[in-house]
């Protein structure tokens, strides 16, 4: 294994640990799952320096921990697969923004979104049992808008911490969030005269 591929996966273990970790510590839990935590940013770093590979897989890692740590609050196999391995794996999409400027809250804001997009689906799915259901005082009889409020409460809330804490490390870890790639040809162009 090349010193590079031991460093992303040595890293990629250190966030998914970091990531679970933060998992629970919750501001918010719902009643049928979901909850306002920071435990993604970690997973948002790893994707602003690696490819889609090392991505995808330290994703996948967390979504499956997430599975077995978080109490896996599913309904079936399906649910299973949605709501945890697939609704944490599409945070790896956050790597397709590395090389841009301000990639990292790009891909978190993209990484979001597609996160939301798989529990929307899961709530209207597989949760609409629920309804009509009351949700923040409100009573919903349609499974498409209960299924965004209740994701979009907290997915929201996410998104908004994990974009200002990502602010806040900014400038302490400017040298982190740059691209492998970028780091890698630095060091072989040797020191500036």
């Amino acid at each position: 294994m090349t010193q590079t591929k031991t460093k992303a996966l040595t890293e990629g273990a250190l966030m998914v640990a970091a990531a679970t970790a933060l998992s629970y510590v919750k501001l918010l839990e719902l009643p049928q799952g979901g909850s306002v935590c920071i435990g993604m940013l970690p997973i948002f770093l790893y994707c602003a320096r690696w490819g889609c590979k090392e991505s995808f897989l330290a994703s996948f890692a967390y979504g499956l921990l997430q599975l077995i740590f978080d109490g896996a609050y599913a309904w079936g196999p399906t649910s299973m697969l949605l709501d945890y391995v697939l609704a944490y794996g599409v945070l790896g999409v956050a790597c397709l923004f590395r090389k841009q400027k301000g990639g990292v809250y790009i891909g978190t804001v993209v990484g979001c979104l597609c996160r939301f997009l798989v529990h929307f689906i899961s709530g209207i799915t597989i949760y609409r049992i629920y309804e009509p259901t009351e949700l923040f005082n409100t009573t919903f009889a349609n499974p498409y808008i209960y299924s965004a409020a209740y994701n979009g409460s907290y997915m929201v809330i996410d998104l908004v911490l994990c974009l200002v804490i990502a602010v806040l490390l900014s400038r302490p870890l400017s040298r982190y969030f740059a691209p492998q790639e970028t780091v890698a040809a630095k060091k072989n162009q040797g020191p500036e005269l």
